[in-house]
């Protein structure tokens, strides 16, 4: 990358940093109207949310210095707002909890951050407050790349009532917004789902969905296109869920219910700029066997012919 881009893009995350410190605060003397720093605040927020942690638990997860640390809690235990039980597994290390008074002088503090956050989302719409919750989770999960992440499972199920209609909305809205392709691509996808609906053989023929928390994450449909050759289509993840193996476990399920059923290859149509689809397919044992430009969605695209051999 060249330096004047470089330049150009550390100005606009230091200009993002800038906007978004401003807007919740977090320049104000005392946050959200309190005598209490930002870190005080963070570290009310842990102790009320954790089952008794170590201070050395504190400052890894909330990566402060120990000294530091120690003098915010030694300040917190003068004004009666914690207490300290010596751990019955290691004598050197005590647990910290909040006292009475300790919840009483957060719980102020976390409704009023509700408030203010909640206030916030009320000046957008509901399709604007979901394009935020998106952006930062992008940014979250892109940031946060290397970081332990929460296990959270996530579940495979065949398709039902209401799917299809997730599927398409989501590829309109995501491939708009990552790619810049219109409104035909979303037809392309409702054309594919509506056929796979109408002429759905269950002895051949699979749609996947992924589930995380109780939500949609992700989708692929396996369909017949001879009685030799399967394709595999619309496979598709969630930003907030990228990083997590379900790309592959979704390309994984069609391979292996495709050997199942007695297929001999498994060919796919892709574009060559979703370059983490084709890094799935090509981890999977798909090959590329034919390049063509096109005209689509309202772009100049390069299709892509993958084929597996089973």
């Amino acid at each position: 990358m060249a330096k004047a881009e470089l330049d150009q893009q550390v100005n606009a995350v230091r200009r993002f940093n800038r906007f978004y410190t401003k807007r919740i605060g977090v320049l104000h003397e005392g946050l959200l109207g309190s005598a209490l720093s930002l870190t005080e605040v963070r570290v009310l927020y842990e102790l009320a949310h954790r089952e008794h942690p170590t201070a050395a638990e504190l400052a890894k997860e909330l990566e402060l210095d120990a000294g530091y640390l120690s003098r915010i809690l030694r300040g917190f235990k003068k004004r009666g707002l914690i207490a300290k039980t010596p751990s019955r597994t290691d004598g050197r290390q005590n647990l910290l909890s909040l006292t009475a008074r300790g919840r009483e002088a957060f719980a102020p503090l976390n409704q009023r951050s509700h408030d203010e956050v909640a206030a916030m989302l009320g000046m957008l719409s509901a399709g604007e407050q979901r394009h935020l919750i998106e952006a930062m989770q992008t940014i979250e999960t892109l940031l946060g790349a290397g970081q332990p992440e929460p296990k959270v499972p996530y579940l495979l199920r065949p398709h039902q009532p209401g799917d299809m209609g997730w599927v398409v909305h989501r590829h309109g809205v995501l491939y708009a917004r990552e790619y810049g392709w219109d409104e035909t691509f979303e037809a392309l996808v409702a054309e594919i789902a509506a056929k796979f609906i109408q002429g759905f053989d269950p002895k051949r023929e699979r749609c996947w969905i992924a589930e995380r928390a109780g939500e949609i994450v992700g989708s692929v449909f396996l369909v017949k296109q001879s009685a030799s050759v399967a394709k595999l289509r619309l496979m598709y993840v969630e930003p907030k869920a990228r990083g997590l193996g379900i790309g592959s476990r979704l390309v994984q399920e069609c391979i292996r219910f495709a050997r199942q059923v007695g297929y001999r290859k498994i060919t796919l149509w892709t574009n060559s700029v979703l370059h983490a689809a084709r890094h799935i397919y090509r981890k999977a044992g798909f090959h590329l066997v034919r390049e063509e430009p096109h005209h689509s969605f309202g772009h100049d695209l390069i299709g892509e012919t993958w084929e597996l051999e089973l």
